[in-house]
């Protein structure tokens, strides 16, 4: 690490996006600070020998404490933020409490954005700094089973947008990235916020249940074209470094094509086509009667 190091705070270190990113750009000479919400992994991000902090953004406090402990870390200064912490809780939107959808919008969109305010006001004294959220291709096009994640998602985009907008010549550049299908551990722990959120022998969707969690729980990758946690990487590193980076990235071939499809496509032919795509089978409890 450098005296001139360019530091960088990730949400969402302990595996998959996060780590691979985290790694690779202190590679790349940044210091990076990772995090993760479980001392566990805290720990073992040390052992790797990245710094690392205890946040979990879905608790203010912890927010408040993981921006106190890497600025005091680094003379007050902070170079950017990447908003990666989020899972997802399947189910149809009918099966989802009003718990499972305040469990889901707690990471992905409130703690976003809370640990976002928590360093604009060191971005606004620096007059520069870059903030990116790891969005999904599901952040603007829908598809079922995934509600509460879509909703997040969905809001989150809207969130940063309106937040690009109101930064308007702060120096502040706000990023999206939606990386469609990477390789991560995000089907394992979709699958085990499914068997803590939903009782699937009582729905009406119990066969198309089936469906679904042979997907979450199939080995390797389970869609077409899903590339390695270093694609994100790549593009992280563009939006971090290119004097006006974009305000979309999208990383994989099918939030690229979906992307274009969106806006060329009658919606009812989308939804088709995004119900095809989905690897489930909504309806398939009516088609059995």
């Amino acid at each position: 690490m450098t005296k001139n190091s360019r530091t960088i705070l990730i949400s969402g270190c302990s595996s998959g996006i996060g780590l691979a990113c985290a790694l690779g750009l202190q590679q790349k000479g940044w210091r990076v600070f990772a995090s993760a919400r479980q001392m566990a992994d805290v720990q073992m991000l040390a052992e790797l020998g990245l710094e690392s902090v205890l946040l979990d953004v879905a608790d203010s406090s912890s927010i408040k404490a993981a921006v106190q402990a890497v600025l005091e870390k680094t003379a007050g200064r902070l170079d950017a933020v990447f908003n990666n912490a989020g899972f997802g809780v399947p189910g149809a939107v009918e099966d989802l409490s009003r718990e499972a959808m305040r469990f889901q919008f707690e990471t992905n969109v409130f703690g976003a954005i809370e640990l976002s305010n928590a360093v604009l006001p060191v971005f606004r004294k620096q007059g520069a700094g870059r903030l990116i959220f790891n969005s999904s291709v599901l952040g603007f096009a829908a598809m079922p089973y995934r509600g509460a994640y879509n909703a997040s998602k969905f809001a989150l985009e809207g969130f940063a947008d309106t937040l690009r907008q109101e930064l308007q010549g702060s120096g502040i550049c706000v990023s999206l990235i939606e990386p469609g299908p990477i390789v991560s551990r995000f089907r394992a722990n979709a699958a085990e916020q499914f068997k803590r959120w939903i009782e699937p022998e009582t729905s009406f969707h119990w066969p198309s249940y089936k469906v679904m969690l042979s997907r979450l729980n199939k080995t390797g990758p389970a869609a077409p074209f899903t590339l390695p946690e270093q694609a994100v990487l790549d593009v992280l590193l563009h939006a971090l470094d290119e004097s006006k980076p974009r305000l979309r990235y999208r990383v994989t071939l099918p939030s690229k094509i979906f992307w274009y499809l969106k806006r060329l496509l009658p919606t009812r032919v989308l939804d088709r086509v995004l119900l095809q795509a989905s690897g489930d089978e909504p309806g398939f409890a009516y088609r059995r009667k």
